[in-house]
């Protein structure tokens, strides 16, 4: 298990047990791991089409989601900010329009989670940056599954499915336009949805006072767990751990 992937699954055994400053701290550091070596031998800092410092942007923004449901509006603050700041610094070290217009996206999730100004229109931004990338862009559905592109729907699809009962409530088919012939509106919808669903999703989650764990390989009505705290038979199993997919508190084998 590498380092970054060690911090992801300390957080995730932290959201089951509702310690969610944890959480937040243990996700900031994958954050940093996973920016200091994306992949093995790779350089952060050199163009790569799949995008794999997503992942470490990813975590600062669920991490200022994490501290935000714990209360810490300041450290969310900083996650937001230094989100921001490295989201505009990777931003030479892409050579793709449509990942630098990603990174855009990552900018405006940052200042949601992190309670900053002007999301909206940094979000407005990333739809624009889009939309002049679309001529660069052969098949706008590889790029939105590359690392780089579902790390950045990752932290709005775990949030929706905090107050879904762990269910997805936002599917990759929810987040991108209709028409992928389109390539800019196909892309440049990811941003108006998330400006739209984002701010009040984390509203919620923040009122609810619960984030759930990112989800997993699941499987319904499994005749093997049970949850201690609702019962449900539903496991959700993510960075090595058995989790009720209902309501992330870790299962108890019968």
């Amino acid at each position: 298990m590498s380092t970054a992937d060690d911090h992801r699954a300390r957080a995730v055994a932290a959201l089951a047990e509702r310690e969610y400053e944890e959480a937040g701290d243990a996700f900031t550091r994958a954050a940093w791991a996973r920016l200091a070596a994306p992949r093995e031998g790779q350089n952060p800092f050199e163009a790569d089409e799949n995008g794999w410092v997503g992942k470490g942007l990813g975590s600062f923004v669920i991490a200022a989601v994490a501290y935000r449901v714990a209360d810490r509006p300041s450290r969310a603050t900083h996650r937001g900010v230094e989100g921001v700041a490295v989201a505009r610094d990777l931003d030479r070290a892409f050579d793709r329009p449509v990942q630098r217009a990603c990174l855009d996206e990552f900018v405006a999730d940052c200042r949601v989670a992190g309670g900053l100004d002007d999301a909206a229109t940094a979000y407005g931004e990333a739809a624009e940056a889009y939309e002049a990338a679309a001529e660069t862009v052969d098949s706008p559905q590889r790029w939105g599954t590359t690392p780089l592109f579902e790390a950045a729907a990752a932290p709005l699809q775990q949030a929706a499915r905090s107050v879904a009962d762990g269910e997805i409530a936002i599917a990759w088919e929810d987040l991108h336009g209709p028409d992928p012939s389109n390539p800019g509106q196909f892309l440049g919808h990811r941003a108006r949805y998330k400006r739209q669903r984002f701010p009040e999703l984390l509203e919620r989650v923040v009122a609810d006072g619960h984030l759930a764990a990112p989800r997993g390989t699941t499987e319904y009505g499994n005749a093997n767990y049970r949850c201690p705290a609702c019962e449900s038979t539903d496991v959700n199993w993510v960075a090595g751990h058995t989790l009720c997919l209902r309501c992330s508190t870790p299962m108890t084998e019968q």
